[in-house]
């Protein structure tokens, strides 16, 4: 015979309900993540940064022959303002005026885009940045550096 048993009355605690977890990301007890290199390494550096270096690197190589350029101001901005219909520029000079210094500009996404490695990206930095100083100065390119074009 079937006997329907009564199911058996839900076990009541005299405890209040609990609350909800808070999840945090800190699991197992280790404290919060850290950075992944410590600032001095070269991997914390971001990409504007590392093209920076360069082109200050290759200012301090032309100021040692040239120490005029100490009074021009180099710039580096991400792309150069719109131009229609004509190449991307590497880079521009703008003369000195009354109260303004005479300044080199070198644009870092076209530089970065038409080289491949951090070394072909170097001497490409290093070339536009001559090209620019003898434009400013009114010479070739050859007589600022005379190394221009052979690496």
């Amino acid at each position: 015979m079937d006997s329907p048993v009564p199911p058996s009355p839900p076990h009541r605690s005299t405890e209040p309900p609990a609350e909800p977890r808070v999840r945090r990301r800190d699991r197992h007890g280790r404290g919060m993540r850290g950075p992944v290199a410590p600032p001095q390494v070269p991997l914390s550096t971001s990409r504007g940064d590392t093209f920076r270096d360069l082109v200050l690197d290759s200012v301090e190589r032309l100021e040692r022959r040239w120490p005029q350029l100490a009074d021009v101001e180099f710039l580096v901005l991400e792309v150069p303002p719109a131009v229609s219909g004509e190449t991307v520029p590497l880079g521009g000079s703008v003369a000195a005026e009354k109260n303004e210094p005479a300044r080199v500009v070198v644009y870092r996404r076209p530089v970065e885009i038409r080289s491949k490695s951090r070394d072909e990206r170097a001497l490409l930095v290093h070339e536009v940045v001559v090209e620019q100083v003898a434009e400013l100065l009114g010479l070739s390119p050859e007589s600022v550096d005379p190394r221009y074009g052979q690496d």
